[in-house]
């Protein structure tokens, strides 16, 4: 039977998204705000990653302490690893015909310097067809790519484009596409441990409170772990949005984004085809619900804007105002 169809999945689903909008929008906004400024990106990127992996190891250990023959954790973690491979393995393929992908010479050419500037291996360059945006994929098969869309090309200066594309090969730097595999897996390893608990606990009359009341946990505790997850994907984002600030400058990078958000608040169409896309995950652009002019006297007004925790924590990019603010704050 698919999960899907599963009404135990459907409700363990409902039930863990419940949480995440409630934290979200409640509880990670304060706790944010007040670990915020105390520590370096790096230093901050350690400690969530650190968090990340203490809480997902206990989980673990404590439901296989509990489960015992129930669940079959090397099953599940080789099931959950393979499908998770096999998608970093094709998709750069899929991307390429989704995309209409094609090499570029004029763009390799800016890809080149720029990544001489950060002292890596320049990707493939190629043009994609698409809305405004930029994204970095690519595995040990088929080599490194930076796609920028035709639109985005139109749109930006020769200095912005560096900067967007400093970004970019920022990702395959910090081998951003590896480090979020692993994590992202964490979460779905916990959920699916929870799920297996709760069908088992149907089956045993001795423990079978017991094992419901551990899967039920479990599930809620992968929610949370995603949230920490997302919270984790956007610190990288910060993190390639320095290398773009080392390829060019503060201002570039700044207006790069700053097109970019306009264009998406102008034609709200375009952003539902980016908000829908499997893809998302991989652009430069996060959706965010703030409105600004980003003409440079106007860049000012946009890093002082308010965005929307909920939608902030639930995102894999941080807003649009916050990312301006931590450009302005980078000490070259």
């Amino acid at each position: 039977m698919f999960l899907i169809f599963d009404p135990i999945y459907m409700m363990l689903a409902v039930l863990g998204y419940f949480l995440m909008l409630i934290l979200a929008s409640t509880v990670a906004p304060k706790v944010a705000s007040k670990f915020a400024g105390k520590f370096s990106l790096y230093t901050s990127m350690v400690i969530l990653a650190a968090l990340i992996v203490f809480i997902s190891s206990v989980t673990i250990y404590a439901i296989l302490s509990l489960a015992g023959f129930y669940v079959s954790v090397l099953g599940l973690a080789v099931f959950i690893l393979v499908i998770n491979l096999l998608m970093y393995l094709v998709s750069p393929f899929m991307i390429n015909l989704s995309y209409s992908a094609r090499w570029d010479a004029r763009l390799q050419e800016i890809v080149n310097d720029v990544a001489y500037r950060l002292g890596v291996k320049p990707p493939k360059a190629v043009v994609v067809r698409s809305p405004p945006n930029a994204f970095a994929y690519g595995n040990f098969i088929t080599g490194k790519y930076v796609a920028v869309s035709d639109t985005l090309l139109q749109m930006l200066s020769r200095d912005e484009l560096e900067a967007v594309i400093g970004h970019e090969i920022g990702h395959h730097k910090h081998r951003d596409n590896l480090v979020m595999l692993f994590f992202g897996l964490l979460p779905s390893v916990i959920f699916y441990l929870g799920y297996a608990l709760i069908h088992a606990s149907m089956r045993d009359d001795r423990r079978g409170a017991q094992l419901a009341i551990v899967g039920i946990a479990a599930v809620l505790i992968s929610f949370i772990v995603q949230i920490l997850v997302l919270a984790f994907s956007r610190l990288r984002e910060y993190y390639a949005d320095f290398e773009g600030v080392l390829a060019t400058s503060k201002s570039a990078m700044q207006r790069s984004l700053a097109k970019i958000h306009l264009f998406y608040e102008r034609y709200p169409s375009f952003m539902d085809r980016i908000a829908e896309s499997k893809l998302k995950t991989l652009f430069i652009y996060a959706l965010v619900n703030a409105v600004a002019n980003p003409i440079t006297s106007e860049i000012e007004r946009l890093k002082r804007m308010e965005v929307s925790p909920l939608q902030e924590f639930l995102s894999t990019h941080p807003p649009i105002p916050k990312r301006l603010r931590f450009i302005e704050s980078i000490e070259i």
